[in-house]
């Protein structure tokens, strides 16, 4: 066999789940951005400044599935700002 271990492929690297130091580097150093900008009230500043921001980092970071009650399921209601009840639609 090419690689010396009768074909199979030797497990190297890291376990799942545990981020390569890179990434645990680049987040540490963004909390810490973070937290030397105020923490929470810096976010709360960046929802009323920047609205379109702030919800694009809510997208990153909330749960992409919702989950409901089956006996009470949730209901999405799309406001467009358009009257749908006009006379002669």
């Amino acid at each position: 066999m090419a690689n010396g271990h009768g074909g199979k492929r030797l497990k190297a690297g890291r376990r799942k789940g545990i981020p390569n130091k890179f990434t645990a580097d680049l987040k540490a150093m963004i909390l810490g951005a973070l937290s030397d900008k105020g923490g929470q009230a810096y976010l709360a500043r960046q929802a009323d400044e920047n609205p379109t921001a702030f919800m694009g980092l809510l997208g990153k970071v909330l749960p992409t599935t919702l989950q409901g009650d089956p006996n009470a399921p949730l209901k999405l209601v799309i406001m467009t700002g358009v009257d749908r009840d006009e006379p002669g639609r």
